[in-house]
């Protein structure tokens, strides 16, 4: 190859951290692994934002209930609205708080309660809020896979000895 045909090959890219990955987080991106990047930061944002925003919505579902007892639906509907949003809120939490500890199974009925999230959705920013006070909401989860993905990943990289192409073949008996 001459040196003109060599000067027009594009330049390779810069080497890359070999290794895993770690899994960004939403609001967080991967400041959770060092926590840098504003992270603490980051961490009270999100706290503040989920409580508002679970204050908010609480004064909107009131002004809903005003709704309903201006119009005189009567206490058994009332009611049933109010008890409604309370176990819906309830089982948000529960499913939320969850999926911050594991993740959910691919058959699991986290597709189907779906919709029942979105109906309680005040019990998933009490969830988030929590979480925030002690760590990036799902941070400990994507900790421990990506603790769990560098230890496999250097003792994969460290039982290797040398180029397998330079060994000899076996010799057949």
């Amino acid at each position: 190859m001459s040196d003109d045909q060599r000067d027009q090959t594009p330049a390779e890219p810069a080497p890359t951290a070999a290794g895993p990955r770690p899994e960004p987080l939403r609001f967080f991106g991967t400041t959770w692994v060092d926590h840098d990047g504003g992270y603490a930061l980051r961490r009270a944002g999100v706290a503040v934002g989920s409580l508002v925003s679970a204050f908010a919505a609480a004064y909107l579902l009131r002004f809903a209930y005003e709704g309903l007892e201006i119009g005189d639906v009567g206490p058994f509907l009332s009611i049933s609205v109010v008890v409604l949003f309370a176990i819906a809120s309830a089982i948000a939490f529960v499913k939320t708080w969850e999926s911050f500890g594991r993740r959910p199974r691919p058959s699991s009925d986290e597709a189907a309660l779906k919709g029942l999230k979105a109906i309680g959705f005040i019990g998933s920013l009490i969830a988030y809020f929590l979480r925030s006070l002690t760590e990036a909401p799902g941070e400990k989860l994507a900790r421990a896979e990506y603790d769990k993905a560098r230890a496999e990943y250097a003792r994969r990289r460290g039982t290797r000895t040398g180029n397998p192409a330079a060994r000899r073949p076996k010799r057949k008996k």
